[in-house]
């Protein structure tokens, strides 16, 4: 069991080549754009998602940060979707990989950064210096804040990393548990048995939270910048 403890976190591959771009495109394959005139229900339930995720995004937003819509909107369902999937049997998860989340967190954080420094230059300065501010220490407040500022993408990507592959790996040794348990205890297997539904429920919870902090929290520091 400890051999292939981390083996569903490795890259598959199809004869010799990655597949996990074909991966990241699938969950896109379960959103279809509706094409009649009255939408079925899953096409509605889908627009009606989206619209609820649209109003609690760009509530707090102007006109500027309301560009970024689309791109939210598309952001937290891909997350989204792409964690619940993971969480299917024999089945892999992107977002267990740093050099991905760090791939959708750096852009999106600069983006946003970038924006701030191009239409409030003195604003996104002011940042870097709290207001009151004793002179001996201006020089190591900017320093800090600076670091702060260049250490969120790696947060929010270490963030999302952290928390579905701790959920993956304690759903693994416990399922793993489970059957070892179920020729020595049956009465201990069941517990164990529960156990494990009842993470695997919380996963699902997990799985979606995670969506709409990554956003939530992308979307925040497009507030501090528009």
């Amino acid at each position: 069991m400890n051999e292939n403890l981390f083996a569903s976190f490795i890259t598959p591959t199809l004869m010799g080549l990655p597949i996990v771009v074909l991966i990241i495109a699938f969950p896109s394959i379960l959103f279809p754009s509706p094409s009649r005139l009255i939408s079925n229900r899953l096409i509605t339930i889908q627009q009606w998602l989206t619209q609820l995720i649209m109003k609690q995004m760009m509530a707090i937003h102007n006109v500027k940060g309301r560009t970024w819509t689309l791109m939210l909107t598309s952001l937290i369902i891909f997350i989204g979707s792409t964690n619940l999937l993971g969480l299917l049997p024999h089945s892999f998860t992107p977002t267990t990989q740093l050099s991905m989340n760090l791939g959708m967190a750096i852009p999106l954080w600069a983006g946003a950064v970038i924006l701030g420094f191009r239409h409030k230059p003195k604003a996104s300065l002011a940042h870097f210096l709290p207001q009151g501010t004793p002179i001996p220490l201006i020089p190591m407040l900017i320093i800090i804040e600076t670091i702060s500022l260049l250490i969120q993408p790696m947060a929010l990507a270490v963030r999302l990393t952290a928390n579905i592959t701790a959920g993956h790996l304690l759903m693994h040794l416990i399922g793993g548990a489970t059957l070892v348990l179920t020729s020595i205890s049956t009465p201990t297997a069941m517990v164990t048995f529960i156990i494990l539904i009842m993470l695997t429920v919380l996963e699902f919870a997990v799985a979606l939270i995670q969506a709409y902090v990554f956003t939530l929290l992308v979307s925040l520091y497009l507030h501090d910048n528009t």
